[in-house]
């Protein structure tokens, strides 16, 4: 693909970096202008921020699609991580907030599976009923994110502050035993744990749907996309981003400061942002009847986000000798076993539907209204 036909195709990258500039020579003018301005740039940042992750997520996808299942949802989960974390540690460095990470990563994990498997779950049931899936996918991603937050973030409660940096080199050296050991699972032996063959009928609905999104998207085939270029957008994509997220770190900590907004509001605008693009394909393949794919997304990023964000926050812990409050609040804890309790019963028959996803949605409304209350 020649290099002007890729700047068409991606402008929105390059409308990033400009705006990137941009705000290199107008932060402090914007940061002296109030907090009024500050709030309304730090919106704009945010939406260009999504806008490429966007880019970064879709040819996470085309690499994706050209692996196939499981190697394709795992690229996807691990670029929305990545941008996570880079996000996340970006943010730490102008955060006071010694709960960031444990409020992203409670955020995150309430966007990806009430959420995201939530609307999924809700708007395909409607639709097409009974969705099937690989219930053997859904037990595994359970158990190891019940594992992972019970080490890294109930556990903690009950560390004395003193032998912190003991149990945070622990945490590192589970967290880095337990994705290793998933991930070799995941891509080898254990593979057919997370695809799903689906009847004849569904594979031919699923075909006319692909036919149906490349008329009405006809400027280009997924497919047909180099693999080397969508690794080179997804490595400047990311370098972008982390560019912008500067900028709106700084920008956002000014505009909240005094007005009394939750404290959790910084995780929530984290999350969302790395969640945003898994949002549009898990609806997508939700519609398209494929809800195994929608199983690996929501569940897969829930994992990766605990498995992945944890060992790389406390290590930064343990170099910069100042800790952070992993421990989850009461609320927290309550509201992850029940959306954890909620998971077991309703993944555990290779079945979704409404209601099913009805109930975790609810559960989200709740994470977003005990947010808004400060909880």
């Amino acid at each position: 693909m020649a290099p002007a036909s890729i700047l068409k195709q991606e402008r929105l990258l390059p409308v990033a970096a400009a705006i990137a500039v941009l705000f290199f020579f107008t932060e402090h003018s914007l940061l002296e202008m109030g907090q009024t301005a500050a709030l309304i740039a730090s919106a704009a940042l945010i939406a260009v921020i999504v806008l490429a992750s966007t880019r970064v997520a879709h040819h996470a996808e085309v690499l994706a699609r050209k692996v196939g299942d499981p190697y394709g949802t795992m690229i996807l989960t691990l670029s929305a991580v990545a941008v996570e974390v880079l996000i996340l540690a970006i943010m730490m460095r102008s955060a006071s907030s010694p709960t960031l990470v444990r409020d992203t990563i409670y955020a995150a994990v309430m966007l990806d599976i009430n959420g995201i498997l939530g609307l999924a779950a809700l708007l395909g049931g409607l639709r097409h009923g009974e969705q099937s899936y690989n219930d053997d996918s859904s037990r595994t991603y359970s158990v190891m994110i019940l594992t992972a937050m019970g080490i890294s973030m109930v556990v903690p409660e009950f560390v004395p502050r003193d032998r912190w940096h003991l149990y945070s080199a622990f945490t590192i050296g589970a967290m880095v035993a337990l994705y290793a050991l998933f991930l070799r699972m995941q891509v080898g032996t254990h593979s057919y744990f997370f695809s799903y063959s689906y009847p004849t009928t569904h594979r031919r609905a699923a075909a006319n749907g692909a036919v149906r999104r490349a008329d009405e998207e006809p400027k280009h085939d997924p497919a047909e996309e180099s693999a080397a270029v969508s690794i080179g957008v997804i490595l400047v994509g990311v370098i972008i981003i982390g560019v912008l997220a500067e900028f709106m770190s700084t920008l956002l900590n000014a505009g909240l400061e005094g007005t009394g907004a939750p404290p959790a509001m910084m995780a929530v605008v984290v999350a969302t942002i790395s969640a945003a693009p898994e949002i549009l394909t898990a609806l997508r393949a939700a519609l398209r009847n494929q809800m195994q794919a929608v199983v690996n997304i929501a569940l897969g990023a829930s994992l990766s986000t605990v498995i992945l964000t944890v060992p790389v926050m406390e290590a930064i812990a343990l170099y910069t000798g100042q800790p952070f409050l992993m421990a989850m609040t009461p609320v927290q804890t309550v509201m992850v076993a029940i959306t954890l309790i909620a998971v077991a019963i309703n993944l555990n028959d290779g079945q979704t539907n409404a209601i099913e996803g009805m109930t975790h949605f609810v559960l989200f409304a709740t994470f977003v209204m005990l947010t808004i209350l400060g909880l």
